[in-house]
């Protein structure tokens, strides 16, 4: 499907995935315009400032609007927090600061970016979710604020993509599941991975690209695999 976009952005470029997913675009569409923003480098970002948030949105819609923006941040660990693997394990802390990372903060991404997506042509808004956010497929347990914030992801994701078809037609907005990949976020969790279902990052973006751009506006609202597969609630 013709895929054509001249302008973009991408939220979260040190990690892993959005470091990916910049270096795939530019190769890609090297003719567009890339906006690349970080709370490390690059375009400097502050997730919990709104105004930050706001500043980033005009920034990247200044000369005309966004076709393409992928919301590359997550966190499903770090020094101080681990996925439960029991009730015992739960606190209020963790669930806090997961679903301040992987549900507020994309939430509030967009909040200002979506108003920004072109009208005109086909434009697409992407955020990075979870096979284990959907209540459906969840066999095994374990792992609950990680897991519930991904879910609650997936809701705004369909909450979003509902009002903004309203004034918006050619807007896809959708989630993403990369499949387990060969970074810091899913390093402590990879003995039990078989070896063809552990992607490098540079596989794992390919993937999903190909699965961005054959995407339709009547799919907006989904969630996706690496392989093209919908993920349900």
């Amino acid at each position: 499907m013709n895929f054509n976009p001249r302008n973009l952005a991408i939220i979260g470029v040190s990690g892993a995935i959005g470091h990916g997913f910049k270096l795939l675009l530019q190769k890609r569409y090297p003719d567009a315009t890339l906006f690349a923003f970080s709370q490390c480098s690059h375009n400097l970002i502050n997730y919990s400032d709104e105004a930050s948030l706001a500043a980033a949105a005009e920034l990247s819609a200044q000369s005309e609007p966004l076709d393409l923006v992928i919301v590359a941040n997550g966190m499903l660990h770090n020094v101080d927090i681990m996925p439960e693997k029991s009730l015992k394990d739960l606190s209020a802390a963790k669930f806090q600061h997961l679903f301040q990372v992987n549900t507020i903060t994309p939430a509030l991404i967009a909040k200002y970016f979506l108003p920004k997506l072109n009208s005109t042509n086909r434009s697409i808004f992407a955020a990075l979710s979870a096979r284990v956010g959907s209540i459906s497929d969840n066999k095994l347990g374990g792992w609950y604020a990680y897991r519930a914030s991904k879910a609650a992801l997936n809701m705004m994701i369909k909450n979003a993509s509902i009002e903004i078809a309203r004034k918006n037609k050619n807007a896809i907005i959708v989630g993403l599941h990369p499949g387990t990949v060969d970074s810091d976020l899913s390093r402590p969790f990879q003995r039990n991975v078989a070896a063809d279902k552990l992607f490098t990052p540079e596989y794992a973006v390919q993937k999903l690209l190909e699965v961005l751009e054959n995407l339709t506006p009547s799919e907006t609202g989904k969630c996706f695999a690496w392989d093209g597969s919908e993920i349900l609630p």
